[in-house]
């Protein structure tokens, strides 16, 4: 498996911005920016009333149980090349799962990370434009650590650390290790372009080789990762489409 750079650990060294409970650390964590807050900097909640993942979609989570923290990323990158910071962040997170846990985690196509199938993290980049047109990136990422049960709805399509290895782990741990692994995808992409991180997304992809259904229903069978981020299908029609995952847009800083 390809490794990311070493690192000065400068982002797990800070003190997280800890809220018991909040609607979503994104906005939290766009607060913070708009004020000047310096990249790297974590909020961190123990409960989100409003928690979203991509396209909207709601992320529920049992209190004290689960990571929920959300990154303020300042790229000096392309604004064509942020999306891929979502799959720097799942190769990131994916580390720190086998580092401290040993279970095979897979990458699922944008942005989840399975364990045996089942979602145990979530990953949701949301870009914004400053004033002199440079690009802020909040990274938000929930990870199910400690929960033993979820809604019924969701029971046969999430897990959690604590569920795969009939144990609880220290979230604090875990989240300077994740941290840890972040802090050096990030600075080896900004470093060396994507080929490092395309290459250890797809030795741990679990989406390649499988059918999927794409944007407009398309069907077909994902069959490489391109490389500039894209997901490459070959359709049941016999043709080739790129799918590429942009990052949520929002207003001005």
């Amino acid at each position: 498996m390809t490794q990311a750079a070493p690192v000065r650990g400068e982002w797990a060294s800070r003190a997280a911005v800890r809220i018991d409970e909040v609607d979503s650390t994104q906005n939290v964590a766009r607060a913070l920016a708009d004020a000047g807050a310096p990249e790297g900097t974590v909020v961190w909640a123990e409960h989100q009333t409003g928690g979203r993942g991509r396209l909207g979609r709601p992320w529920t989570d049992e209190p004290g149980a689960a990571l929920l923290i959300s990154i303020i990323l300042r790229p000096a990158a392309a604004f064509p090349r942020l999306p891929q910071i979502s799959l720097l962040a799942g190769a990131a997170v994916a580390e720190a799962v086998r580092e401290e846990s040993g279970l095979p985690v897979a990458l699922d196509w944008p942005n989840d990370l399975l364990l045996h199938g089942r979602k145990v993290a979530g990953i949701l980049a949301e870009s914004f434009t400053s004033r002199d047109g440079s690009a802020t990136v909040i990274l938000g990422i929930g990870f199910n650590v400690n929960q033993t049960r979820f809604p019924d709805d969701l029971a046969a399509r999430a897990t959690s650390l604590a569920l795969e290895t009939g144990r609880q782990f220290d979230r604090e741990k875990l989240l300077k290790t994740l941290l840890l692994r972040l802090e050096g995808w990030y600075h080896r992409w900004g470093a060396e372009g994507f080929a490092p991180v395309r290459e250890a997304w797809r030795q741990g992809s679990r989406t390649l080789g499988r059918r999927v259904t794409v944007e407009e229903g398309i069907r077909g069978i994902a069959v490489d990762l391109a490389e500039d981020g894209a997901l490459i299908v070959q359709t049941d029609s016999g043709g080739t489409v790129r799918v590429l995952a942009g990052l949520a847009q929002g207003g001005d800083t």
